[in-house]
């Protein structure tokens, strides 16, 4: 059965693009080393909760927006696997000055699905 991580973070909105070409880019290094899929979705219908939402579990500030990204892998061992290829590879070395959101506040995990219905 496949597995997938998930992940969600806060962006500001000027660096919606600087987000999407690091993504795209980070997006073949994850395939190259297994992933089957990677997804990055930008917030566009997140509405504003009055104990938890989006926005409060990144504790975003004015002017930003949520990213929910997942990657989908064969296993969790492809992943193990795959996780560590990723980030002994070069081209995932981060670039603190030019990274266009604050890891700080992004959160992560991986998830074995219960229910997977349906075929792209």
């Amino acid at each position: 059965m496949s597995y997938l991580d998930g992940f969600v973070l806060p962006v500001p909105e000027g660096k919606k693009e600087a987000y999407r070409a690091m993504a795209a880019k980070a997006s073949k290094v994850f395939q190259e080393y297994g992933a089957t899929r990677v997804m990055e979705a930008w917030g566009n219908d997140l509405p504003r909760g009055t104990t938890t939402d989006f926005y409060m579990a990144v504790k975003a500030e004015e002017g930003e927006n949520v990213v929910f990204s997942w990657i989908i892998w064969p296993s969790k061992e492809a992943r193990d696997a795959g996780w560590e290829k990723v980030m002994a590879d070069e081209r995932m070395k981060p670039d603190m000055e030019s990274m266009p959101f604050d890891g700080k506040r992004m959160f992560w995990g991986g998830f074995e699905p219960i229910v997977d219905e349906g075929q792209d």
